[in-house]
């Protein structure tokens, strides 16, 4: 009497059986080659802890130039913080305070030297100029955000705190009292988006300077002339914008 023939096995026996099978070739292949694995896994965490070692010490090291500093901060446009010590008919002579560490602090000795900071898309009238004097004063610290740079000037904008919930942009502040024209940042990419936010928001506080009659925008010729730049302006921020 013939045998009874084997039962199929049934799929899900075969796929139980491949998972462990993989596992385990995995396994293999890990105790095969567990140098490679250790040396790859080393060089990542030394990979890791020289770009973290390098973000601690741009953080860190004081900027006496414009040269000293990345060119990666400025396509970020970071903010910096610093200590006014003059204004001069060339921009503000800014100190740039970095992040301090107390262990890094207490060995390193911070060079010295200023950051030639200007006023990032305003033309500053000599009445805006008497203004800034009176507004900033020495040692005063203030914030700059790097936007471009031209030669050995940063082109900035420059934020000051008033109290502790409350920082007024200098760059518009200015244009809201007509104590300047908006013109072209040097050195931000014409095709950036900040570009655009950034002139916008000039001309916004321009604008109201215009509206106000403050400033220079007293005189009603010079505001019909102007208007019609402006709104130059706007069309092309909106194409840009549409686009």
């Amino acid at each position: 009497m013939a045998g009874r023939p084997a039962a199929p096995s049934s799929p899900s026996a075969d796929r139980d059986g491949t998972a462990p099978n993989m596992v385990a070739r995995i396994s293999q292949w890990a105790d095969d080659h567990l140098r490679l694995v250790r040396s790859v896994s080393t060089v990542m965490a030394i990979a890791g802890i020289m770009l973290l070692l390098r973000s601690v010490r741009l953080q860190t090291s004081k900027f006496t130039s414009s040269s000293d500093i990345p060119v990666e901060f400025i396509r970020k446009n970071v903010k910096l913080r610093g200590r006014l010590r003059r204004i001069t008919e060339n921009g503000l002579e800014i100190e740039h305070v970095p992040i301090t560490l107390p262990i890094i602090s207490s060995w390193r000795k911070e060079p010295y030297g200023f950051l030639l900071v200007k006023l990032a898309g305003v033309e500053l009238t000599e009445t805006g100029k008497v203004w800034l004097q009176k507004e900033l004063k020495p040692s005063q610290i203030l914030w700059f955000q790097l936007l471009g740079k031209e030669n050995s000037a940063l082109f900035c904008y420059l934020l000051v705190n008033k109290g502790k919930y409350f920082s007024v942009n200098l760059n518009e502040e200015i244009l809201r009292r007509g104590l300047g024209k908006t013109v072209h940042v040097p050195g931000l990419n014409y095709d950036s988006k900040i570009y655009w936010k950034i002139h916008r928001n000039l001309l916004k506080a321009e604008l109201i300077a215009l509206k106000k009659r403050e400033g220079i925008w007293k005189e009603e010729s010079k505001k019909e002339s102007y208007l019609e730049k402006l709104k130059d302006s706007w069309r092309e921020i909106w194409k840009k914008v549409s686009y």
